[in-house]
């Protein structure tokens, strides 16, 4: 019997990221089948992938051929799903889109039209863009007759208000697209949808949801919805990053292009690749191996960190008018007790208070019976948005088939 599933994929520059969801219950949430990643693609690449949720994960080293590009690193990961779900057809494949301008506020039905704006969005995102198309071409190749289904990493953030959702430029450049767009917004919404059944006053609050991980930023949320982000118009503004250098004065750019005579390509490789942790550092993008790392350019690179985090804290209450909770995500958020402790030392003047034994264990709650906002450790999970996306797109395909 031919068992219907969703695969949903994520695909970057030199990586590719799969999930096989069950998506047969009826309207109950789809069911993870297995799990896994292609990474090196192009180089010397190696597929990681846990096939059942029951089952140990296992490692290989792939041959080039194997993966020299998203096309043959989709069908090594197939090939390997396939064994061990023959049964298995994939009737509609989610995909992550990192950018999905002004217009795209909810997931989609990948059409040419569709296909044709997602590419016009590539020099709004010129390093991730790409990419995700690349991913969604190789799935059209393996899937013909699938439902591809794009969801955006800015949709979450459409409803910001504009004062949030603009710069102090000529008015034109709002008009050409020119805007503050937020991203991990696949993430956020993940955590709101899940603040929402396990404390429903709180996601009825103010809260401030910190994904921290190798790509970092946070998100004011009001009512479940977003009203203020820490990136703007590229997934590069905000806090730094594992090489992505964050916030930083525009004349920055200017000097390296004039001084020292870089090229624009340059300088974004600089910004994008080179910076953040692995720059100030000088060691690693890993925060495991920097905690681990006693030396001052760790140390400086791990304070600077903290401090925007700290700083952007103040100013996402601000734009919330108070705080009700705080949530950690993300790679470093949910596992880092270190710097979780180090983010809310001395934030009792906005309603913080850390449960230092809680924290030690990432517990769920993580503040203290006291603390007048509640600090949350909530692990997220971006390739279940995606997941129920296809779910529910296919079930209306469906729906309108039949009437």
């Amino acid at each position: 019997m031919v068992r219907p599933v969703a695969l949903t994929l994520n695909a970057g520059s030199s990586s590719l990221k799969f999930s096989l969801y069950d998506i047969a219950q009826g309207p109950a949430e789809p069911t993870l089948m297995a799990v896994g990643q292609v990474d090196s693609i192009g180089g010397k690449p190696k597929l990681k992938a846990t096939l059942s949720p029951a089952s140990p994960a296992i490692t290989r080293e792939l041959t080039a051929s194997e993966a020299s590009n998203h096309t043959s690193a989709l069908a090594t990961a197939l090939g390997v799903l396939r064994t061990q779900y023959p049964e298995a057809r994939a009737c509609v494949v989610g995909h992550r889109v990192v950018h999905g301008g002004p217009h795209f506020s909810a997931p989609v039905v990948v059409t040419e039209a569709v296909m044709n704006e997602m590419r016009d969005l590539s020099p709004f995102a010129p390093i991730h863009q790409p990419h995700n198309l690349a991913g969604i071409e190789a799935a059209q190749a393996a899937f013909p007759e699938a439902l591809q289904v794009a969801c955006f990493d800015t949709a979450f953030h459409r409803a910001h208000p504009k004062v949030n959702d603009t710069f102090a430029l000529p008015r034109e450049y709002y008009d050409k697209g020119v805007r503050r767009y937020g991203f991990h917004g696949l993430s956020y919404e993940y955590i709101t949808g899940e603040l929402k059944t396990i404390a429903p006053l709180l996601h009825d609050g103010r809260v401030v949801v910190a994904h921290l991980g190798n790509g970092a930023s946070m998100c004011a949320i009001l009512g479940g919805r977003s009203v203020a982000s820490t990136m703007g118009f590229t997934a590069l503004d905000g806090l730094p990053m594992g090489t992505r250098c964050g916030q930083i004065d525009p004349g920055v750019i200017f000097y390296m292009v004039q001084q020292e005579g870089k090229t624009i390509d340059e300088v974004r490789d600089l910004f994008y690749y080179k910076s953040g942790l692995l720059g100030m550092s000088g060691i690693s993008n890993d925060m495991r191996t920097l905690e681990a790392a006693d030396v001052p350019e760790a140390h400086e690179a791990i304070d600077y960190f903290v401090f925007r985090i700290r700083r952007e804290l103040g100013g996402l209450a601000a734009a919330l008018g108070g705080l009700d909770a705080l949530i950690f995500c993300g790679g470093i958020g949910e596992n880092s007790r270190k710097i979780r402790r180090r983010i809310c030392e001395g934030m009792s003047w906005i309603g913080l208070e850390l449960d230092h034994d809680q924290n030690d264990v990432s517990a769920r709650v993580i503040s203290t019976e006291f603390s007048r906002a509640r600090i949350m450790v909530i692990p997220t999970n971006e390739e279940l948005v995606i997941a129920r996306a296809c779910k529910s797109l296919l079930a209306r395909q469906h729906a309108q088939a039949a009437e």
